[in-house]
């Protein structure tokens, strides 16, 4: 059962690989229709794209600017934050322009396995946050895939939350949640 969604100030799309040709990857394609979805459900007035320069220019923030683009996204709805190459560059970059707009409250858009880390990183930086899972590919062998990527996230957990204890207590001098 999917739990509903409650409107927010934002929704936050965590980039993924731009390919070669530079056109976005199965999962960035994925991420963004579901974000453009989100959006046309009144779900939030903004979407922040957050995804730097990986392998292969352009930007994911620009490739999915340009992806809501040809869906009819209004330019003005979006704000690109195109510096990041980890997830916790995109939480910390698009916090940053969240924070200038005032926005508090956010839907944060990946993978189903990214959400658990990315939302949490969000709530440690003071935002209400909510997870929506871009929908799983269905592709033949892709459960090894899902598997490496759910044993990254076991492992990656534990850091960013020391790495984001470790940043509040500079900022705030007391240790977080």
């Amino acid at each position: 059962m999917a739990v509903e969604l409650k409107p927010a100030n934002a929704i936050v799309v965590l980039g993924a690989a731009v390919w070669r040709d530079g056109q976005a990857s199965p999962s960035l394609k994925r991420r963004i229709r579901h974000a453009i979805t989100l959006y046309e459900r009144d779900l939030a007035p903004l979407i922040v794209l957050s995804g730097g320069l990986g392998r292969h220019p352009p930007t994911e923030a620009q490739v999915m600017g340009q992806i809501c683009a040809e869906a009819g996204i209004p330019q003005t709805a979006l704000v690109l934050e195109d510096r990041s190459t980890s997830t916790f560059e995109n939480v910390q970059f698009s916090a940053d322009l969240l924070w200038q707009r005032e926005a508090s409250s956010v839907i944060v858009v990946s993978d189903d396995f990214h959400l658990p880390r990315a939302t949490m990183c969000f709530r440690y930086l003071g935002f209400t946050v909510q997870g929506s899972a871009a929908p799983a590919a269905q592709i033949p062998g892709s459960w090894h895939r899902r598997l490496r990527a759910w044993v990254r996230e076991l492992v990656a957990w534990p850091v960013y939350r020391a790495m984001l204890s470790r940043r509040l207590t500079r900022i705030h001098g007391t240790h977080a949640p």
